[in-house]
């Protein structure tokens, strides 16, 4: 059972292994054990050191709990920013909310609103759909206990199990009272694709969230369904997508390209260079498409977009990507430890690597290291001959830039941005009291905008009102998007928002009328080509 979020068949056996949102290949590997002292100063040192905290320390702890601590503690130094050792704890969410793999439970996602869990989400399919869950329903008890006032990761705990087993929810419903229910745990799989949208005739959207184990087939059914509603053009939209599965992404890029064009090279230490090459007919061959990216799309994300931009298959719109151009192996260890580790580094098919040098703060932020002038960075050629560049992610085709709010709406955001959390919760605190009874037509009011104002000030979140006021615009427009997207899903938010989308409105321009790839790419405006950013 995930926490709420904010916003691939398999291809060769040598690359089976999925990839983190940071571009994972998992990989099976024995675990650690300890070598026999006497041997090299360095590891005699090391079980001196463990010795005496063991003994002499004047703080209590355990071998195991020593021997863990020098674990991370060595990933820290070592130097790599992706390094990380999970518990089998630690494991399993981390397959569950950063790969977004399958899990069992009972198919909802739950987020804290006044001290309770509330369900925002129900995925199709599942459980809770077919026992009548509904958005906006508390979770008051989950098996045998009441989780009323629990941090949402406890409750979570209760809800997820293997699947088969059964697990009593009470949850409460506004109007009815409370609901008892006894659920069947089944193998729960996030969506990749929430939904897929026609923009206006013969123009088909698909966006991406995620690569996870089942995204591959997800866009596979989505391509096929805009198709058979009279698309003949589409628009991919990468945006905010942080990676998966790598299987994935070639999946997903098999799905555009010709048998025998390169996908990626991956270099390894100690291991052979994979080649990895599109192996199946296209599903739509010669369909114009364009592909939306900004500085949230990675590894994954970015092997897609690097792909389908050095073989003139996409026309790339956006802002540059993140750069994560390093490939991570997952070892698994004994007692369903796992270690995650940096092992290698791919390259786009004109071989341009597009990793932007990172370094792990102590705090535990990654933070860009500053690099050669934009000047510097290296230039490749497409297939056609078209400049694509190397280094500090991909660079799009088209830059348009996401933010478009004036003045008075960009200071207001960068107040409320230093309090994210308070605010998405009170926004989050009103959808749930402002969405029922609601039409799709409905706009937010003065009224509404007053109330979150309030909703803040309890919060401790201090904005002038006349800042408030002066940012009515862009308040107005959160609230609409997110009561929207509680009331009335995904796809109703995300229409409300179209005309506003400069991005989306650019890809639009460039498809309108493209009979093929080769004239979309030629309506990219000579002059706005994207230079590479510089860190």
């Amino acid at each position: 059972m995930p926490r709420a979020s904010a916003a691939e068949q398999r291809r060769r056996s040598s690359l089976r292994r999925s990839l983190a949102a940071a571009l994972l290949l998992p990989a099976l590997a024995s675990g650690f054990a300890l070598q026999a002292l006497g041997g090299r100063p360095g590891e005699q040192m090391f079980h001196e050191v463990i010795s005496a905290l063991s003994a002499r320390g004047i703080d209590s702890i355990s071998d195991a709990q020593l021997y863990e601590k020098a674990a991370r503690g060595l990933l820290v130094q070592i130097g790599d920013p992706y390094a990380e050792l999970f518990s089998p704890e630690q494991l399993a969410q981390f397959s569950r909310e950063t790969l977004r793999n399958s899990y069992g439970g009972v198919g909802m996602q739950i987020t804290t609103v006044r001290d309770t869990a509330l369900v925002t989400r129900v995925f199709e399919g599942s459980p809770a759909a077919r026992a009548g869950v509904r958005p906006g329903d508390r979770v008051i008890g989950a098996a045998g206990e009441n989780v009323t006032g629990q941090p949402v990761d406890q409750v979570t705990r209760r809800l997820l199990g293997e699947p088969g087993t059964t697990v009593a929810v009470d949850y409460h419903r506004p109007g009815v009272g409370t609901i008892h229910h006894e659920f069947t745990r089944e193998r729960i799989r996030y969506p990749s694709v929430a939904y897929a949208v026609m923009l206006e005739p013969g123009i088909g959207y698909v966006p991406l969230e995620g690569f996870n184990d089942s995204s591959g087939e997800e866009v596979l059914r989505a391509l096929v369904s805009l198709r058979k509603s009279g698309a003949h053009a589409f628009v991919l939209d990468l945006r905010g997508n942080g990676g998966g599965s790598l299987e994935q992404a070639i999946r997903i890029s098999d799905l555009f390209l010709r048998p025998g064009q390169s996908i990626l090279r991956a270099e390894f230490r100690n291991a052979p260079t994979e080649n990895v090459l599109a192996r199946t007919e296209p599903v739509v061959p010669d369909a114009p498409l364009v592909v939306l990216t900004d500085e949230n799309a990675a590894s994954a994300s970015e092997i897609v977009a690097g792909a389908l931009q050095d073989h003139d298959r996409a026309v790339i719109i956006g802002e540059t990507t993140f750069g994560k151009g390093l490939v991570q192996d997952i070892f698994r260890l004994d007692g369903g430890w796992a270690l995650k580790l940096t092992t290698g580094r791919w390259y786009t098919p004109s071989g341009r690597t597009i990793q932007r040098p990172r370094r792990m703060t102590p705090q535990g932020r990654l933070v860009e290291v500053p690099t050669d002038s934009v000047a510097d960075r290296p230039v490749f050629r497409s297939d056609a001959g078209r400049v694509v560049y190397g280094g500090g992610g991909i660079t799009p085709d088209l830059h348009v830039d996401a933010d478009t709010l004036a003045g008075a709406e960009r200071a207001l955001a960068v107040v409320l941005g230093a309090r994210a959390g308070d605010f998405n919760s009170a926004v989050q605190e009103m959808a749930v009291d402002r969405a029922p009874g609601l039409g799709e037509g409905f706009r937010a009011t003065p009224e509404w905008r007053a109330d979150l104002y309030r909703r803040l000030e309890k919060r401790g979140v201090k904005v002038s009102l006349p800042a408030w006021n002066a940012g009515a615009a862009l308040i107005d427009r959160i609230i609409e998007d997110r009561v929207s997207g509680y009331a009335f899903g995904d796809a109703a938010a995300f229409r409300r928002g179209i005309a506003r989308d400069a991005q989306l409105q650019a890809a639009l321009r460039v498809l309108r009328g493209a009979a093929t790839q080769t004239e979309a790419l030629s309506r990219v405006p000579t002059g706005v080509r994207a230079q590479p950013t510089g860190a």
